[in-house]
């Protein structure tokens, strides 16, 4: 039987890898819009779904130039704060789920004494509270986004993660071109979850691994412990 060699740390994006965001985040978006038409701050129809989960993985302000180009500066943090609260009330009332095998599939890399670590470029709360009350809080050693440490890339933000914690090699998982950017530019080895239903296929091209099951992690052979 192979022994697959496991990597000293794995940094996993949230949105689209570890939870399947399209079940907390289109509720919350649709009552986003209507609380905005009622406040006399958006007018017009819902923009299609598409455009919000097509950005995921991108910074806040870049999402809602895409969802709501032209609208005001007001009207976008509003937005923000809206779409925040209406998801952490949906976590709160049992809203939302992990992907198939994420938490059995942590724990066993955890077990096997991988270093687990979140990496995302959405709000401090918010991926805090996923990971909470999805009940995986407690398997990583950080939780890293870019809400809290202000981070214009996840390029900046896996490499404080880094430094912060003395990660010299491992993976970075992740569904976007952002993550594997952010792993290419950190010297660790790309794992491209092609799994997520808004992602698009290119987007992985400069992974050095794909996987279409997160369970996959387990049975992949990490050359050299990069």
């Amino acid at each position: 039987m192979t022994t697959i060699q496991m990597p000293e740390a794995a940094i996993f994006d949230m949105d689209g890898t570890l939870f399947k965001t399209e079940t907390l985040l289109l509720p919350a978006y649709h009552r986003t819009f209507e609380q905005l038409r009622q406040e006399g701050l958006y007018e017009g129809d819902t923009p299609p779904e598409e455009r919000i989960l097509s950005g995921l993985g991108m910074l806040l302000e870049e999402i809602w130039e895409k969802v709501i180009p032209g609208t005001s500066a007001s009207c976008r943090r509003r937005a923000d704060e809206l779409l925040l609260e209406y998801q952490r009330q949906g976590l709160r009332e049992g809203v939302g789920e992990l992907y198939e095998g994420v938490q059995e599939t942590l724990e066993e890399l955890k077990r096997r004494g991988v270093r687990l670590f979140v990496a995302s470029n959405g709000l401090e709360a918010y991926v805090k509270e996923v990971a909470q009350y999805q009940g995986i809080a407690p398997l990583f050693e950080g939780l890293y986004s870019a809400g809290e440490y202000r981070t214009s890339s996840k390029v900046d933000l896996v490499r404080i993660l880094k430094e912060q914690h003395g990660v010299a090699s491992g993976w970075m998982v992740g569904d976007r071109s952002s993550d594997v950017e952010a792993g290419k530019e950190n010297g660790l080895l790309v794992v491209g979850c092609d799994y997520a239903s808004f992602g698009k296929p290119e987007e992985l091209s400069g992974a050095d691994i794909r996987i279409t099951a997160f369970k996959e992690l387990l049975t992949i052979d990490n050359p050299g412990r990069r």
